[in-house]
């Protein structure tokens, strides 16, 4: 059998809203725009991507911590710039029953405003440097473009957020590089190539010094931002008063850093790895690592469920998540139910196979079948999942290279996006207009600078639009 991408590709935006609800990964009908309800199966697959987070943030020293949804308008306030880009966006909270409030309220769009009066309390002296702390929560942004399932939503209800103080500039950039770390590791257990970029200065975080964004590229050739890392120097310390005291007695503002992720991880993975039969998981994150569909037959003296039943506690007791459909059912059901599903290995049995103490492995990823010896199961079976997940990193790996290319012209890009989308990299003076004009006339958005930046090779290159010297590749695309 082949794997067929067509539907995938060419419609993707119908493929992906049809899959989060027929895989039952959300329901959309919630009466309020935007919101969605999490099913139990999309709930489990992002519980564990969570689980690999905590991991990460545990290893690395960060302690998991849960503020208040509600802030206070007069902390909101205090850093303009940050107002300034979520103003528009948030959601207030005017009333307590009947009343008006003194003081009004916001639901958090991210929670800057709401820890740093915090942090001003509890950082006191160079002991208490690096400060890292993190939550898992729900923040709320009224997004007015078309909102879609885990992409672009007005409840984000997986938020990840990782708050940072360090006590000097260099020690905040050594958090950078280490968040770099941490969503590598990540990345690599959902299988996921991306490209790190360093956002132009029209498009940082409100507030921060320098922004960094990783983004994937999804089928239809758009790229989805799935994490992002801000370094604000001390911009937020001396708008919330976050000082400490030195060594030598002398107090000094605070330096901070932030890392944030979604449930657009989620997204990403359901979208890079899919095919027309539905999701593809890698076997890390799969709720249901290998199903087993016992196949009966009148007659038959052989009890494929009792077989069943024997092989799903070897692999449990084996470490691995597995599940045996015994619904009464025809076998071609089962099989489109979980292929739409992403359950990433499927173990069929029949009489002849009890009879010969075998058992048949279907691989999601390539369609492919074969037979095995009841004896060898457990290794054959560990063998499967993990040429899985390198098939899954290496087929994601060519189609995000493939959708990258470097050009030195605007014709030359405008050509590459009516072909076959993706990012384009092309050669910028650096000047905020031209990048500005550059997005205009390509109908993109600037994602920045390759990150870390790639000096030696605009050498002699000479910007795009105006023709003046290149200092940097810019790259671009169109986005979600």
């Amino acid at each position: 059998m082949k794997v067929e991408r067509n539907k995938w590709q060419n419609n993707f935006s119908e493929w992906y809203n049809e899959l989060i609800e027929t895989a039952g990964i959300q329901d959309k009908r919630y009466p309020v725009k935007g919101m969605n309800i999490w099913l139990p199966y999309g709930l489990g697959i992002m519980r564990n991507i969570e689980k690999f987070i905590h991991e990460e943030m545990e290893r690395t020293g960060h302690q998991e911590v849960l503020f208040p949804a509600l802030i206070p308008e007069t902390e909101f306030q205090k850093e303009a710039e940050h107002i300034a880009g979520f103003e528009g966006e948030v959601f207030w909270v005017t009333h307590a029953g009947h009343d008006p409030l003194d003081v009004r309220l916001i639901l958090r769009p991210t929670s800057e405003t709401a820890m740093y009066s915090m942090f001003a309390l509890w950082i006191r002296s160079h002991a208490d440097l690096p400060f890292k702390i993190y939550q898992i929560v729900n923040v709320y942004r009224y997004e007015t473009k078309h909102t879609r399932p885990l992409i672009r939503v007005r409840e984000i209800s997986r938020f990840f957020e990782a708050h940072t103080a360090h006590d000097s500039f260099e020690d905040a950039e050594r958090q950078i590089k280490e968040d770099l770390e941490i969503f590598d590791n990540l990345a690599k257990k959902l299988a996921l190539p991306y490209i790190v970029s360093k956002r132009p200065e029209w498009d940082k975080f409100p507030g921060a010094y320098y922004s960094l964004g990783a983004e994937v590229i999804m089928p239809d050739g758009r790229t989805l931002q799935i994490g992002t890392m801000h370094n604000y120097k001390q911009n937020f310390a001396k708008a919330y008063n976050i000082m400490y005291e030195k060594e030598d007695g002398t107090h000094e503002y605070v330096h901070q850093t932030t890392y944030g992720m979604s449930e657009r991880l989620l997204a990403a993975v359901i979208a890079v790895h899919g095919d027309d039969r539905g999701m593809v998981l890698p076997p890390t994150i799969a709720p249901i690592q290998v199903v087993i569909v016992p196949i009966p037959k009148k007659d038959s003296p052989y009890d494929v469920f009792a077989y069943a039943g024997e092989i799903a506690e070897e692999l449990k007791t084996a470490g691995i998540r597995v599940h045996v459909d015994e619904r009464d059912i025809r076998p071609g059901r089962k099989f489109y139910d979980w292929e739409l599903k992403g359950v990433p290995l499927r173990i069929e049995v029949g009489p002849r196979d009890v009879e010969g103490q075998k058992a048949v492995l279907a691989r999601r990823d390539t369609l492919e079948k074969f037979t095995v010896e009841r004896a060898e199961l457990i290794e054959k079976v560990r063998e499967t999942l993990d040429a899985i997940m390198d098939n899954l990193y290496a087929r994601a790996k060519e189609f995000l290279d493939s959708h990258i290319k470097r050009v030195d012209t605007l014709e030359e890009a405008k050509e590459v996006f009516e072909d076959r989308r993706g990012v384009v990299e092309i050669p910028w003076c650096g000047e905020e207009s031209c990048g500005l004009e550059m997005e205009e006339i390509l109908d993109a958005k600037m994602l920045g600078i390759p990150y870390p930046e790639e000096e030696a090779k605009i050498e002699g290159k000479k910007c795009a639009h105006c023709g003046k010297d290149a200092k940097f590749i810019a790259r671009f695309a169109r986005t979600y």
